[in-house]
């Protein structure tokens, strides 16, 4: 067995503490770094959360007119679908979409059969900003690998059950069906306005600085992009400082002690910042940094979708609004039904799991499959359909 190396500073003989390194310098300083790190990790959670933001009123910017005009103008399911996807990837936002949806059901000008496949697609849209967070990544190979896989989870979870119940929809129509007798039953039931913590701390600094970059696209999501790489590697390194072997086996001994636990826990913080696209991207940099497992992280993206549709419904019960409530638990029953069909079913569970284990295997090895997987799935495949099918 090799002697073990005494400490700079000290001789062998003695074990001596290192001159110029006193245990109470060094228990001071442990101290100062333990008392100012939360709010370190609030700056830079925050930083995180207003690059969020900022990528939202971006892709905003560029793309919530096309969003509109795309969801007036669709008439047939499958056009319906693919404008779910694109409309929900530029405005960055599923509830601009189903926020469209549902004033056009109300107008009368789109049906709930029409309303549901695009809410399907919004679904689908909607899980792009976490695998976007997955990106700020792409400079560590083994953290990329657990970042891509972590946040395609969430993709192919929604698009497996696309695959599954709309064409079900299509030959029975019982999920505008369920709806309309949900809504109709709860017709004129008020409902509660939920507090949004995170826009209103948020919200306020990210419109001001849109408001300094002129309201330009361009400009808010170079600093969106900017922030959020920065934002993200300082929090994977903060976590890892953080998550002790004792705080990590604390975290898995509750929020991930089972899948039940893990879809509570993503249905309440889903519920608290009202955005499941938060919820979700904010798990990625905890995969990353090997904290959370993909089989971890898989049911609290269930609770995440689950979650979303919970908030939907309160808002949409607060309007009175029959068709608003219609097409809020248009999204609730297929959600669930995805939860049912896609998680609960051991083989079907296993199957985005490897999938998207797949994919972080693929993307690590060349980036540009990453880049392409998320132009083409959420833009450009959507588009070209539109387009074909003449809808624009």
């Amino acid at each position: 067995m090799l002697p073990s190396t005494p400490p700079v500073g000290a001789t062998p003989e003695s074990g001596a503490e290192p001159r110029g390194l006193p245990g109470a310098r060094t228990g001071k300083h442990a101290a100062l770094v333990s008392w100012v790190r939360p709010f370190v990790f609030a700056a830079v959670l925050f930083a995180f959360f207003l690059s969020l933001d900022l990528l939202g009123l971006a892709f905003g910017l560029f793309g919530k007119d096309l969003a509109a005009v795309l969801v007036e103008r669709t008439a047939n399911p499958f056009v319906g679908l693919f404008v779910g996807i694109l409309g929900t990837a530029l405005a960055q936002s599923s509830s601009t979409t189903t926020s469209l949806t549902v004033a056009l059901v109300a107008a009368g000008a789109l049906t709930v059969e029409g309303a549901v496949p695009i809410i399907m697609g919004a679904n689908i849209g909607t899980s792009v900003t976490n695998t976007l967070v997955s990106l700020a990544h792409v400079t560590r190979r083994g953290e990329f690998e657990r970042a891509f896989a972590g946040a395609t989870v969430h993709d192919l979870f929604n698009l497996i059950t696309v695959l599954i119940v709309f064409p079900i929809e299509l030959l029975t129509g019982y999920l505008s069906r369920a709806a309309i007798f949900l809504g109709s039953a709860v017709e004129g039931a008020g409902g509660l306005h939920l507090f949004d913590p995170l826009k209103t701390v948020v919200r306020p600094v990210a419109t001001l600085l849109v408001g300094l970059f002129d309201r330009s696209p361009l400009i808010t999501l170079l600093v969106a992009l900017g922030l959020l790489f920065l934002s993200l590697k300082l929090l994977v390194d903060l976590l890892r400082a953080v998550m002790s072997g004792k705080a990590e086996e604390m975290l898995h001994r509750t929020l991930f002690r089972s899948p039940i636990r893990a879809i509570s826990a993503g249905i309440l913080m889903t519920v608290m910042v009202q955005s499941s696209s938060i919820t979700t991207s904010v798990m990625i940099p905890l995969v990353a940094a090997g904290v959370v497992t993909l089989e971890h992280v898989f049911p609290f993206t269930i609770g995440a979708n689950l979650g979303t549709t919970v908030t939907a419904l309160i808002a949409a019960l607060s309007t009175g609004s029959t068709a608003s409530v219609t097409v809020a638990f248009s999204h609730l029953l297929f959600n669930l039904a995805g939860t049912l069909l896609v998680y609960v079913p051991p083989p079907m569970r296993a199957l985005p799991l490897a999938m998207a284990r797949a994919l972080g295997r693929l993307a690590v090895r060349n980036r540009l499959i990453a880049i392409g997987y998320i132009v083409g799935v959420f833009f450009v495949l959507p588009f070209l359909l539109i387009f074909l099918s003449g809808a624009i």
